[in-house]
């Protein structure tokens, strides 16, 4: 009986890094190209300058304090005042904002209260929003 040891073979695993290298490449050419596709904005363009803006809320933003107490221009106001002594267009869309402080709960109690009263959209004023 005859027995042969074959040789096992062993196949090297390439690393993929020439097609990865290749794909980044394709990207970076990509991007280089989008990025210039866009027209620059005209030389003589001066953009409004922001540093200066006071952050308030807006004048027609109901404000929910920390306490969780709602109030309309510095009075204090229930949902249901407001949206009786509010126009169409303002019940169409409250904007209300928020202490950083007031608990989600008091926030979404208050606006289910808003919604219930007969509010359309509300929507949050963040600080980022804020003119």
């Amino acid at each position: 009986m005859k027995t042969s040891l074959r040789k096992s073979k062993t196949t090297s695993r390439r690393e993929p890094t020439i097609a990865l290298i290749n794909i980044v490449f394709l990207m970076l050419i990509f991007f280089l190209i989008a990025g210039t596709l866009a027209a620059p904005l005209e030389g003589d363009l001066k953009l409004v300058d922001t540093a200066g803006l006071e952050g308030a809320a807006p004048p027609d933003a109901l404000v929910l304090n920390a306490e969780g107490q709602l109030s309309f221009r510095a009075e204090n106001i229930t949902p249901d005042a407001y949206i009786a002594g509010a126009s169409q267009a303002e019940r169409a869309t409250v904007r209300l904002v928020p202490d950083r402080a007031v608990s989600a709960a008091v926030l979404v109690e208050t606006a289910s209260a808003l919604k219930a009263a007969g509010a359309g959209a509300i929507l949050l004023v963040t600080e980022k929003a804020l003119p």
